[in-house]
């Protein structure tokens, strides 16, 4: 059993909302967590997480959270499902808007999801931030944040739907990797130069990149989304970065144009990255490197800023 408990964060994170949510369950409605270990706080074993899937689901489809407490505290007799019939609770739908799908990914991401659809900011907040500080940018942004925002679009195409959905989702993520910038100082100046491709306004995976860089110190730039090539090139000669990054996240905005610009450019970077699904591997001019994930581009940004310290000092 002790192995089964979880922390109210755990709990939190599974069910998509947020831990305060959870206190206000537990001192309002007695759905607290059951198990007591001597020494240290109290754990929701698997009845426990139950009966608050029971309550989530029933708040989420209208039932005050007062009756759907009553119900929760019969648990395990009493399921979601068979509740619809009473009276007391519409049938839910399922496969429509109500769901975002995450693939394989694992509880975290399923809760992140569900905290999603009922626009609940406060949760969505805690999930990614605890993310963060436990597993760090790169694994956040692959293994929790991708999933779901591929969720997202996917069922976006399938209803037209979720639009709300995503730019919540997406102010979100913008202010937990802008939280990891300003909170780590970066070393140096600013050899990495971040920017979308002409037209492009897809810029999270770009705010994940500079994110992943701070977190390691490494001090960029960020132009932003829908950057003109001439505004680019420009910025290049100003600033001389080491490396530049151009991110495109459709093949309409990949334009092996803005990246012969590049590396014509005066001053031109001694790295250019083509990032993102956009660009074709067999249409990158020579000499421009296409990362595979953002931990690759995280390693080629270091790797050329770490070369040209060494040329400095030495």
């Amino acid at each position: 059993m002790a192995d089964d408990a979880l922390s109210a964060g755990a709990v939190a994170r599974r069910l998509g909302v947020a831990v305060t949510t959870l206190r206000t369950w537990h001192q309002r409605y007695g759905l607290g967590p059951s198990q007591h270990v001597p020494g240290h706080h109290r754990r929701y074993t698997p009845a426990d997480l139950a009966r608050l899937e029971i309550m989530r689901k029933l708040t989420a489809e209208g039932v005050t959270p007062a009756e759907a407490a009553r119900w929760a505290r019969q648990a395990p007799a009493v399921d979601p499902a068979d509740l619809a019939g009473s009276g007391r609770l519409r049938p839910a739908r399922h496969g429509g808007g109500l769901t975002i799908p995450v693939g394989r990914a694992g509880p975290a991401a399923r809760g992140l999801a569900r905290a999603a659809m009922r626009l609940d900011s406060a949760a969505i907040g805690e999930a990614i931030a605890h993310a963060l500080a436990t597993d760090g940018v790169v694994a956040t942004w692959e293994g929790l944040l991708r999933p779901v925002l591929t969720g997202i679009g996917e069922r976006h195409a399938a209803t037209a739907g979720l639009i709300e959905v995503e730019h919540l989702m997406s102010r979100c993520v913008s202010e937990a990797f802008a939280t990891v910038a300003r909170s780590i100082p970066a070393v140096g100046p600013a050899r990495i130069l971040l920017s979308c491709a002409d037209e492009e306004q897809h810029t999270l995976p770009l705010e994940a990149l500079g994110a992943a860089l701070a977190e390691v110190g490494v001090a960029y730039r960020m132009l932003g989304a829908r950057v003109p090539t001439p505004a680019l090139v420009d910025a290049v000669d100003r600033t001389g970065p080491a490396a530049v990054v151009v991110w495109s996240h459709t093949r309409a905005t990949a334009d092996p144009g803005q990246l012969a610009a590049l590396l014509a450019a005066p001053r031109r970077p001694l790295l250019v990255l083509a990032a993102g699904p956009g660009w074709r591997a067999d249409m990158l001019p020579a000499g421009v490197v296409r990362p595979v994930d953002l931990a690759e581009a995280v390693s080629l940004a270091v790797a050329v800023r770490d070369s040209l310290d060494q040329t400095t000092t030495g």
